[in-house]
């Protein structure tokens, strides 16, 4: 008898040796001795049950990471060792076109960019190498890019997990029963009155259509929602509807002020309105490394243009052109220390778990010139989060624990 990784697990050399069940998103660490034996069940040739200790393979059985049987296919394992911190999640913006005009984009007016498929191809071949988990296909909005049928026909070969963020209006029943994402993430940023304040009239009835018909479809979803002035009494209700839904990650957040939001400032809130939000939603979060670190830790963004940055927020801050390697690119974006930011200096209990929360946020919410500091890092605190975790942040005394909310 010999035994085969499934074809939906990936070996992944991080931090620590790994295998990623890639249709569930889990991660598992691994020894060293572990891994070698996965890495023989992945080859053509598959393992002997004499390779590894039987209950370390009554184990892997158990969680359906090995089989007895053929695969199908097989796929080389990339066991690259990575750097430190490892790159696991790519933001890969294809295009920044879009059908919408939504009065909180970060983008702001589009400029119709959008990336070749060839240069898609290419970082999200470098990504693989790098180790990467978890793709994230994004815009604009994905689906207007030219050649996202080719682009779409492409990931097949990939040993990633494939997300694609949209506002599902141009995501027919045709569409997605040729999709190759393991996850489909929504923005819905409210019930009918609070999305389509943002989005459009019309907009709520389509994207909830699509997203009925994705999971009728068996594919994974997700939905991420912002907070503004106009859905603070809509969240019980999206929380009912998005539990009984069975969406896998509710995700909810407090948008910056830049781009459209900036023009329409009536639609923010406050931190002490904000930041009782992040009470909602639900999520198994990212699969981080270790503790000590702040925000996106092993993020990055490759943006319509072909720059790569922290995040699509760093958009003025570029570490660099995709044309010069992700790899390069990778290792000029400096890890957050959390012991350098002020929240450290207070010794908040909770900064392991907020992690300091949104750098850009912290730096733009403060009103300190931000984008003039050395990589645009703020020390600043994220005063949205602070209040998430029932933090005052009063400048004049330091912060305050409340009792309550």
């Amino acid at each position: 008898m010999r035994l085969y990784l499934l074809d939906y697990f990936a070996l992944k050399n991080l931090e620590a040796p790994s295998v990623y069940n890639i249709k569930a998103d889990e991660l598992y660490e691994l020894d060293a001795e572990a891994f070698s034996f996965l890495k023989k069940c992945s080859g053509p040739e598959g393992a002997s049950p004499a390779d590894a200790d039987s209950e370390f393979i009554d184990y892997c059985v158990h969680e359906g990471i090995i089989t007895d049987k053929t695969p199908y296919k097989h796929f080389a394992a990339e066991t690259n060792k990575p750097s430190f911190p490892s790159l696991r999640y790519l933001e890969l913006q294809i295009t920044d076109r879009c059908n919408l005009r939504c009065k909180h984009c970060y983008i702001g007016e589009p400029s119709g960019r959008e990336l070749a498929p060839e240069t898609i191809l290419d970082a999200i071949s470098q990504f693989e190498q790098m180790q990467g988990l978890r793709l994230l296909v994004t815009g604009g909005e994905p689906l207007l890019h030219r050649c996202f049928d080719s682009i779409n026909d492409l990931l097949h070969s990939f040993r990633l997990r494939k997300v694609l963020l949209t506002n599902g209006l141009m995501l027919t029943k045709e569409r997605i029963s040729g999709i190759n994402f393991d996850e489909i993430q929504f923005s819905i940023d409210g019930m009918r009155r609070g999305h389509e304040v943002l989005r459009g009239a019309g907009s709520y009835d389509k994207v909830m259509n699509s997203l009925e018909n994705v999971l009728a479809s068996g594919i994974s979803a997700s939905v991420a929602t912002m907070v503004h002035s106009c859905n603070l009494d809509e969240f019980d209700e999206m929380d009912n509807l998005f539990s009984s839904m069975g969406i896998k990650d509710w995700i909810v957040d407090v948008p910056c002020i830049s781009g459209s939001l900036g023009a329409n400032n009536e639609l923010s809130v406050s931190p002490e309105k904000g930041g009782r939000y992040f009470s909602y939603g639900f999520s198994e979060g990212m699969h981080g490394s270790s503790e000590g670190y702040g925000c996106g830790l092993h993020l990055a963004s490759v943006l319509a243009d072909g720059s790569v940055a922290k995040c699509a927020f760093y958009a003025d801050r570029p570490a660099g052109n995709i044309t010069e390697g992700l790899a390069i690119c990778w290792k000029r974006i400096e890890p957050i220390m959390l012991s350098n930011l002020e929240c450290s200096d207070v010794s908040c209990p909770w900064i392991n778990e907020c992690r300091g929360g949104c750098r850009y946020r912290a730096g733009i919410s403060n009103g300190e010139n931000f984008l003039a500091q050395s990589n645009g890092i703020s020390r600043l605190r994220d005063v949205y989060k602070c209040r998430a975790y029932g933090y005052n942040d009063d400048r004049a005394g330091g912060m305050n624990l409340p009792k309550t909310l």
